[in-house]
């Protein structure tokens, strides 16, 4: 598994974000997201040893497009210059949440986990409620010293607690918060050798897993929106 032909494909690619580019060197992106995809695998194989939902999975099912959505984007770069995929016991749906593997060179990589989808109103609903009714678990979870060693719970929230909710609730800054995610920052060079950044990552994810639970336990019954 040669994961420096990541880095150094989507450095290029960065640095050359047009179509013509990209079609001229195709055969560089099949290279590299093959090494993207033999690297999910052993991420899927290291997570396995802890949550064993996830094995089914195959790699491909798993990934997301570098093509971008330029519509509705001031940017019109057509390339997100980025490898990501999503492992979770339902492959790369957002829900039921967990975890999240982006690549992309200039210290812009990290390890993910949680609800990063804010655009589901059903399931902000159901994770307040569930927060509101099993606060002190949450409590627990963000407070073990192992989370709190690398973890700071993100999202993006509103200014106030929203209608419905105690303002005056022990865990009011977090019902504010229409999604709840993490991140742990990856360094380019973490990626050099192959042989240990799967073991690392899935540390990573294992110390992440109860967080995941929690929100997965909220999410019991989310459907998805009908497209």
């Amino acid at each position: 598994m040669n994961t420096q032909l990541i880095i150094d494909y989507l450095s290029a690619l960065s640095m050359n974000n047009n179509r013509e580019w990209y079609h001229a060197n195709k055969d560089d992106y099949k290279k590299a997201n093959a090494e993207f995809e033999e690297l999910v695998q052993a991420l899927i194989l290291e997570i396995g040893k802890f949550d064993s939902s996830i094995l089914h999975n195959n790699p491909k099912d798993l990934t997301f497009k570098i093509v971008r959505d330029t519509r509705f984007s001031h940017d019109k770069s057509p390339y997100n210059p980025a490898f990501r995929a999503h492992i979770s016991s339902k492959g790369k749906l957002p829900v039921p949440v967990g975890y999240y593997l982006m690549i992309k060179p200039g210290g812009q990589s990290f390890l993910g986990g949680g609800l990063f989808a804010h655009m589901f109103k059903d399931a902000t609903t159901m994770v307040r409620d569930y927060i509101v009714q099993n606060g002190e678990e949450w409590e627990k979870i963000i407070h073990e010293p192992a989370f709190e060693k690398y973890f700071t719970v993100q999202g993006t929230a509103l200014k106030n607690v929203p209608k419905g909710y105690e303002k005056e609730h022990p865990q009011a800054e977090y019902l504010k918060f229409k999604s709840w995610y993490l991140e742990y920052p990856l360094k380019d060079e973490e990626f050099i050798d192959a042989n240990v950044f799967p073991a690392k990552a899935a540390e990573i994810f294992r110390i992440m897993k109860p967080f995941n639970d929690y929100l997965n336990k909220a999410l019991e019954g989310f459907q998805m929106p009908a497209r």
